[in-house]
């Protein structure tokens, strides 16, 4: 009887370490060097991230990022649910400006389905999407100022945002994750007396930044610890596929607003900011620039709504996609049948794939989505600016200080949400 076959083992202890799982720290660079954690659970990485670091006292030699710590699975989850129904899993990506997420997905779906919004609702997804750009840089802004011990300015800049976050709650019903959009138009118009309570808090605002910038701009300790730290070069910035703020702080005029027009960005004013050289103080200048030129947005955007230019529905008369209005569904059944299909079945979105890309506040956000003519998706894959951004991070880290990663990282402004695969 011959002897059994042994199995060829997986794994020889003998040999050489097959496929080691950061292999950049398999050899210190230096004998006296040290290897620290910062995260995946640490105040300083906003979320679930973890920093290896290799250190010669205080001096980071090297860094590698890890993001990989949050699993809700996005895009696979969008394969079982209806394309209507993917808009609250939306809204999670980035959380802190859950409203531009909803436009760049619901664009993106009405682009393949051949779906042109409504004027009002143009107007509208503009307005709301510069609204949620000045929440997203004032939070980033006011954890970042916190993380260096300047708590006055943290307090004026979160207070101006619980204003806002209380009164984008009046319009969606939500505080956060608002679920606001849909495939074809919105949730809801505007309610009574919003667009003047909105003018009442930009004159807040405008007070209360102005008192950060007399606070930080020019205060030594706060210059010293941004200027020339965490610097990028606009050829690396291309090179690893940032945009956004990131990209337009080595001096580069990148966005999607101007470059490539939507919505209602074509009939604006506004400018570009840019930095000089790419470092943690031009990223907190551009944030605080791109924050007035979002107010200066606004406004221009108010006026067009009270007029009779932006006057109409807020959905498209579309039956694929919008929903009936809720008295037809109760005294007619076509209307029934069509609220039952869309909820059941959900649109049916033409077969082939589309791509479309809104700027973000953190960069370049995009949405590849492939249909094969049924209610739910075939793939549904996010171009989140957040993991972009975490491949070249370690290039504003090396170099500086253990003290320099926390308000480096912080002027990233990765959110976890975006990071999930």
């Amino acid at each position: 009887m011959n002897a059994p076959v042994r199995p060829t083992p997986l794994f020889d202890p003998s040999g050489p370490i097959a496929n080691p799982v950061r292999s950049i720290f398999e050899t210190s660079l230096r004998d006296d060097s040290v290897i620290v954690n910062i995260g995946p659970s640490h105040p300083a990485t906003h979320g679930t991230v973890q920093i290896i670091a290799e250190l010669d006292g205080e001096r980071v030699l090297r860094t590698d990022v890890h993001c990989g710590y949050l699993h809700r699975g996005f895009e696979k989850e969008c394969e079982d649910h209806t394309w209507h129904n993917l808009i609250p899993y939306v809204d999670r990506l980035n959380y802190v400006s859950a409203l531009i997420n909803d436009f760049a997905y619901c664009g993106t779906v009405e682009t393949l389905m051949g779906v042109q919004i409504t004027p009002r609702c143009k107007y509208l997804r503009t307005l709301l999407s510069e609204y949620s750009r000045l929440v997203d840089h004032l939070t980033c802004l006011a954890a970042g100022l916190m993380e260096m011990g300047a708590m006055t300015a943290f307090l004026y800049l979160v207070m101006i945002r619980d204003y806002m976050y209380e009164h984008l709650a009046a319009l969606t019903g939500a505080r956060v994750t608002y679920t606001y959009g849909r495939i074809g138009g919105l949730a809801r118009d505007l309610p009574e007396g919003w667009l003047q309570r909105m003018e009442e808090i930009l004159v807040q605002y405008e007070e209360f930044i102005a008192r950060v910038h007399g606070l930080v701009d020019r205060n030594r300790i706060f210059i010293d610890r941004l200027r020339g730290v965490g610097t990028l070069s606009a050829a690396d910035a291309l090179s690893y596929g940032y945009t956004g703020v990131i990209l337009r702080s080595t001096g580069l005029p990148r966005d999607l607003r101007k470059d490539m027009p939507y919505l209602a960005y074509a009939e604006l004013d506004f400018d570009v900011p840019v930095g000089i050289q790419g470092d943690n103080y031009d990223r907190y200048f551009v944030r605080m620039r791109e924050m007035d030129e979002s107010v200066y947005m606004m406004r221009q955007l108010a006026e067009v709504l009270q007029s009779p230019a932006a006057a109409g529905p807020i959905n498209v008369d579309d039956r694929r996609c919008s929903f009936p209005d809720k008295q037809l569904v109760y005294t007619e059944i076509e209307s029934l049948i069509n609220h039952f299909k869309l909820v059941m079945d959900g649109p049916a979105v033409p077969a082939g794939e589309a791509y479309g890309a809104h700027e973000a506040p953190n960069g370049e956000l995009g949405f590849y989505i492939v249909s094969t003519g049924s209610g739910t998706p075939y793939k549904v894959h996010v171009r989140a600016p957040s993991f972009v951004h975490m491949g070249g991070a370690h290039l504003m880290m090396n170099g500086g200080q253990l003290a320099d990663i926390v308000p480096t990282f912080g002027s990233i402004n990765m959110i976890g949400g975006e990071c999930d695969r």
